[in-house]
């Protein structure tokens, strides 16, 4: 599987930058390649992000989670989602868990990993919990 240049560079931006609060990226099957599908302004919430995810597809995303300790620090993680619906097709599964963590170790950087396939299992709460 291949991982387009701009997978890289987008998240770059969003690591060093903070150019974006998130990156939703899909699989383009025909080329076997990553590609990114969405990019989310600095200015986007954590349930714009989870909108922005189909309902029925899978999909790889990195979400730039700002919180506050309880020493009060402000602090950022960059939190990688592995997005499988239950309703989606078994071989597009089948393709995006083979390839997560080859796709994941392109993306340096990335802090928590968090798996859903339901979106009770990606809430705000289990995000924050993860972060800290």
């Amino acid at each position: 599987m291949a991982v387009n240049d701009d997978c890289k560079l987008k998240f770059l931006e969003l690591k060093a930058k903070r150019n974006h609060r998130f990156i939703i990226f899909k699989i383009e099957e025909k080329a076997q390649e990553v590609i990114v599908e969405k990019l989310g302004s600095p200015g986007e919430t954590y349930e714009d992000f989870t909108k922005s995810l189909p309902a029925n597809e899978c999909r790889y995303a990195v979400f730039d989670h700002d919180f506050t300790t309880d020493e009060n620090c402000q602090k950022s993680k960059i939190v990688f989602f592995a997005w499988s619906p239950d309703t989606s097709r078994v071989r597009s599964k089948m393709l995006y868990a083979s390839s997560k963590d080859k796709f994941k170790r392109q993306l340096d950087g990335i802090q928590v990993e968090l798996q859903a396939t339901d979106p009770s299992e990606m809430s705000f709460d289990i995000v924050k919990a993860r972060a800290l």
